[in-house]
């Protein structure tokens, strides 16, 4: 079943508008939403995808990831302390009685602690947070000479667009693309 373009817009602003609450609320996590948030975003528009990762919310939160797999230690603990808060929660509100279903549920939270740390701390590199934006503007430095940088037999004509023929450039409100 093929998903339509609307939904992922209208889930990724409901990721959006979560992510952005949870800056300010330690109990409500930030990177999980705006992680889905591009997510959504990619697969609805080309358009918003490009306007969320111009925001300054996504290149506070998600831009060293998205980029090379890298946190700042800060970052890491703001996504990890609250889902540590969260998983506690329900560990210490289950039942206090000694059940089968109560024991397996106990493990499991334990098991789910055990393992997003050891992720978080082995697969994803810890950068320092000055060394974040010159990390994050290397990557950005290859991607833009890789993609001015025209394709073998490919020309470009000069207002830069690559073809084999000029294009005339239109501008306007009559030729702005809609999503």
């Amino acid at each position: 079943m093929k998903i339509s373009k609307p939904f992922w817009i209208v889930l990724g602003f409901v990721a959006l508008a979560l992510g952005a609450i949870g800056v300010p609320l330690p109990l409500l996590p930030t990177t999980p939403f705006l992680l889905l948030a591009a997510f959504c975003f990619a697969k609805g528009s080309a358009r918003l995808d490009a306007w969320f990762k111009s925001t300054k919310l996504y290149k506070n939160h998600l831009e060293s990831f998205a980029t090379n797999r890298a946190m700042t230690l800060k970052t890491k603990f703001c996504i990890l302390l609250p889902a540590t808060l969260m998983l506690a929660l329900a560990f210490f509100g289950m039942s206090h009685k000694d059940t089968t279903g109560t024991r397996i549920g106990r493990i499991t939270i334990i098991v789910l602690l055990i393992l997003k740390y050891l992720y978080f701390f082995t697969k994803i590199k810890t950068i320092k947070a000055g060394e974040k934006a010159s990390v994050v503007s290397e990557f950005a430095r290859q991607t833009s000479r890789a993609a001015s940088e025209p394709a073998e037999g490919v020309t470009t004509n000069e207002v830069g667009v690559k073809g084999d023929r000029e294009r005339p450039r239109l501008r306007g409100k009559n030729c702005e693309t809609v999503f």
